[in-house]
């Protein structure tokens, strides 16, 4: 089993910035060579789930939805068992509630299809 809690949600006005975190469980982390990736989605009031940012085991490869490229950085902390996701820019629209994602297939995560989900952190940016 994979717990995702995610923390660093909030209100902040557009053009502001925000920094979520997802911290994962110990024991599920610390196993490295289990190859978790990892992503961020939101759900926005009415709307869909919709993908924003993932990340592979070491880091090194990114994808982005197109909405995020250019102002949201995903990165993560094998050591500390967390993703981050960095939101510089923030729009209205950018209003939702933020979901962590784990799986250990990118495919499956990439189109929402994982198995792990945490429980959701809300932002909202005000005009």
């Amino acid at each position: 089993q994979v717990q995702l809690v995610e923390s660093g949600g909030g209100l902040v006005q557009a053009g502001g910035s925000l920094r979520l975190s997802c911290a994962a469980s110990e024991h599920t982390f610390s196993t490295y060579a289990m190859g978790w990736y990892l992503g961020w989605f939101r759900q926005a009031p009415g709307k869909e789930r919709e993908f924003v940012a993932a990340i592979s085991k070491s880091g090194g490869r990114t994808n982005y939805a197109d909405s995020a490229k250019g102002r949201f950085t995903i990165s993560r902390d094998n050591a500390k068992n967390t993703v981050y996701l960095q939101m510089n820019s923030l729009k209205p629209e950018d209003t939702a509630v933020y979901y962590c994602a784990a799986d250990l297939k990118p495919e499956k995560l990439l189109r929402g299809m994982n198995d792990y989900w945490g429980q959701g952190t809300q932002v909202t940016v005000s005009s």
